[in-house]
């Protein structure tokens, strides 16, 4: 039976997560605190949420395992967007999924995206479709160079990317990045790249996490620092932009949007994720409500919690044999340590991260 989307969904109940990696894991773990129990599902077996929920180890194109998975959750969320949409539609003819399929079609291709962010007024790259290397070529002629060629669906943190220089063989370039179709966008000569989460219940209550700026080494987040070092106003406009997008998107759940600053202080929106988000594991050491909570919160319908920073705080990706040092971080008494229990250290593997507080206003640096 489909869950009532006018009435909260209880403590007892059992959030059905598709996807078992961290975020699975931490939103697992908020869950437990407020007496939900998790069951995920993904292809993978011993994978981190699988440690602290119960799980459906099966393809996500295994219809009669969906149907039995829709049949032991109260509701349905995502931890990562590379889930075929269409099996998540398969479920929302089941039971209650949050976000909406349809939230999760426009986040999980590039094109689509930009064109939905065109469609509601909120500024973006300049990009075009690619489906040939002629095509590149052209495109590239009328956006400029440098530009960046991207696959339009399942690339993150560098993969399915190449920039496109002056000298750069579009025929190379478009065999680089492998796909048949891509989107090639304007190279954007940023100040900085922030962050903002927004969270939102099923009667439109929303609130956001503080903007932060988010810092990348090798295409992959290494450092997010909260606050982002930027004024006010510019906090704001990002905030505003942020709960704009979910609101027109309808969403239910979270959603985290990456931006640029611009060298004129514009604000570009680079790309949306209607789920947590590597540059909000900050909030579990430094806020009021950390965004797993809130998460949890927004998908099951009950009333949002503070977002309120009490710290301000650096969160460091521990990436690939990063993870090695695990005793040095913690013999450091001041130091949050999240490891999460992945079995194999593989280079550019997100392995844990670690949080730093410091008090307010003290201008944290990594």
């Amino acid at each position: 039976m489909k869950t009532d989307p006018d009435r909260p969904i209880p403590p007892g109940s059992t959030i059905g997560i598709m996807g078992s990696g961290q975020l699975g894991r931490m939103t697992a773990l908020a869950a437990a605190r407020l007496g939900y129990r998790c069951h995920v599902f993904s292809p993978e077996a011993d994978s981190p949420a699988e440690h602290v929920a119960a799980a459906t180890v099966a393809p996500y194109t295994d219809r009669a395992a969906l149907k039995r998975f829709a049949r032991d959750v109260d509701v349905v969320t995502f931890e990562f967007e590379n889930v075929p949409h269409d099996c998540v539609k398969l479920l929302s003819e089941r039971v209650c999924v949050r976000p909406s399929w349809e939230c999760l079609h426009i986040s999980q291709d590039r094109l689509r995206e930009k064109n939905y962010m065109a469609s509601i007024g909120v500024p973006t790259a300049a990009c075009a479709e690619v489906t040939s290397a002629n095509a590149l070529t052209r495109a590239a002629a009328n956006l400029g160079r440098p530009a960046v060629l991207k696959t339009t669906r399942l690339g993150y943190d560098g993969k399915g990317q190449v920039m496109v220089k002056a000298d750069t063989d579009p025929q190379a370039a478009w065999a680089e990045m492998g796909a048949e179709v891509g989107i090639l966008e304007s190279f954007i000569d940023f100040e900085r790249e922030i962050s903002v989460i927004v969270a939102r219940t099923p009667d439109g209550q929303s609130v956001a996490f503080d903007p932060v700026e988010n810092r990348h080494v090798n295409h992959i987040l290494d450092t997010t620092i909260a606050p982002a070092p930027i004024s006010a106003a510019l906090a704001q406009e990002a905030v505003d932009i942020a709960g704009r997008i979910a609101q027109s998107m309808d969403l239910i759940g979270l959603l985290a949007v990456e931006m640029f600053v611009t060298r004129q202080s514009g604000i570009l929106v680079n790309e949306i994720a209607p789920r947590p988000h590597n540059s909000g594991h900050w909030t579990i050491d430094a806020c009021v409500t950390s965004q797993f909570e809130q998460f949890v919160r927004a998908i099951c319908g009950l009333p949002l919690g503070s977002p309120e920073r009490h710290s301000d705080a650096v969160m460091k990706n521990l990436i690939g044999t990063d993870v090695e040092d695990w005793r040095e971080h913690l013999s450091d008494g001041g130091a949050k340590v999240h490891l999460y229990g992945k079995a194999e250290t593989r280079s550019g593997r997100k392995m844990g991260h670690v949080t730093r507080l410091f008090a307010k206003g003290s201008e944290p640096t990594p």
